[in-house]
């Protein structure tokens, strides 16, 4: 399966079988969503920076509710969570989307504004791929992001909703995730800066026994 970065929370994964999914296509951020295809389109929550849906092109399936899900052959699966750390009170209700993709689980957790909890790491595990916020002020912040990465321990963590150049929200950098990574006991969690905005993952690609974390560039 192929994973294709299109900047801040909104990525295109694709199958083998060629089935296409966006989520969480953003609107004016600074920046434009390049132009794009999809068979299903998923939103994690209503706002404007994760729900231009009429910017992806197909005629995709919307997904914005919590269900199960099977569409071209994938297994998808919405789970509700919160946007804030106070039961929705400030922000309202975020959807995490799990996607069975030639056989590995990718996890999008949108506007995860939660605090990692028992109950809610046994509704999203197994996961090989998690694509995580990191930026806070909207979501969880850096250290609390880590926190679901050493709990989860995937095989591969993709980070998103931060700052980047032409961004006009206030998030914080990408570093301040990573940084917490760079300690010499750590010798299972690898930090790659990407240059490509595509990835291409195989079942035998996934560790069980190590974490990468990837920072993709965003494709123009």
């Amino acid at each position: 399966m192929k994973i294709r970065y299109l900047g801040h929370s909104c990525f295109q994964l694709t199958e083998s079988t060629g089935t296409s999914i966006v989520t969480d296509p953003y609107g004016d951020v600074g920046f434009d969503l390049p132009r794009v295809n999809a068979d299903v389109v998923t939103v994690s929550h209503s706002h404007y920076d994760h729900n231009n849906v009429d910017a992806v092109g197909g005629k995709p399936i919307v997904l914005n509710k919590e269900g199960n899900y099977e569409i071209g052959g994938v297994h998808i699966t919405a789970i509700k969570c919160f946007h804030d750390d106070e039961n929705g009170a400030k922000r309202g209700e975020n959807l995490i989307f799990k996607f069975r993709m030639d056989g590995i689980e990718i996890c999008h957790l949108g506007d995860m504004g939660e605090e990692c909890s028992s109950s809610l790491l046994e509704a999203l595990l197994p996961v090989h791929v998690l694509l995580i916020p990191v930026g806070g002020n909207y979501t969880i912040d850096a250290e609390q992001a880590k926190e679901y990465v050493d709990r989860i321990m995937p095989s591969v963590v993709v980070p998103m909703h931060y700052k980047t150049k032409g961004l006009e929200i206030d998030i914080e950098k990408v570093d301040e995730f990573t940084d917490l990574f760079d300690d010499d006991d750590m010798e299972e969690v690898e930090v790659i800066e990407s240059e490509e905005s595509e990835l291409e993952f195989f079942r035998d690609d996934i560790s069980d026994e190590s974490t990468q974390i990837i920072v993709m560039e965003r494709a123009k």
